[in-house]
C-alpha cells in the first residue's frame, strides 16, 4: 500500500517542510485546486500551524490556497477521527465484511463539519483513509 504523488504535491510538501519544520506524510489538492490538504507527522501539529497560525498562514500565502492539516495516527480508527476533524467524533469501528468501512460516531450538529461543503471533507478523509489503511470507505453513525 503505497503513496504516489503528483510533481505538483512532492513539491507542496517540500515548501510545506521547507516553511514549517514540520514533516508532512502526504498531500492532497482538491480537485478544484483551492484547497492543499497535508498530513503532519503526529506530535508536529503545533509546529506546522506555528504561532497563531502565522506559519499555516505563511503556506496558504506562498500556495495561494487554503491549507488543511490533518494529524497522522497510529491507528486506522485515531486517524478517521483526525481526518474529520474539526468535527467532534466520539469513536471509529471498522467493519471488515470484504470491504472495509470505519463508521464514525460524530456529535450530533457536527455532521456537517464532518461532510463538509459539497462533502469535500468527507472525500478527503476517504481518500486519505484508503492511502494509509487501506479503508475503503466512511460513514457517519
Amino acid at each position: 500500500m503505497g503513496i504516489t504523488l503528483s510533481d505538483r504535491e512532492r513539491r507542496f510538501i517540500a515548501l510545506f517542510e521547507e516553511e514549517t519544520g514540520a514533516t508532512a506524510r502526504d498531500c492532497i489538492v482538491d480537485e478544484d485546486g483551492d484547497r492543499v490538504v497535508f498530513v503532519v507527522a503526529v506530535g508536529e501539529m503545533r509546529t506546522a500551524i506555528g504561532p497563531d497560525g502565522r506559519t499555516v498562514k505563511g503556506i496558504e500565502e506562498r500556495l495561494g490556497s487554503d491549507v488543511r492539516l490533518i494529524e497522522d495516527a497510529d491507528t486506522p480508527e485515531a486517524f478517521v477521527a483526525n481526518a474529520l476533524a474539526p468535527a467532534a467524533v466520539y469513536g471509529v469501528e471498522l467493519e471488515e465484511d470484504g470491504t472495509t468501512v470505519a463508521r464514525a460516531d460524530v456529535a450530533d450538529g457536527d455532521e456537517g463539519a464532518a461532510i463538509g461543503r459539497g462533502g469535500r471533507n468527507i472525500e478527503v478523509a476517504r481518500r486519505l483513509a484508503k492511502r494509509h489503511f487501506d479503508i475503503d470507505d466512511i460513514q457517519l453513525a
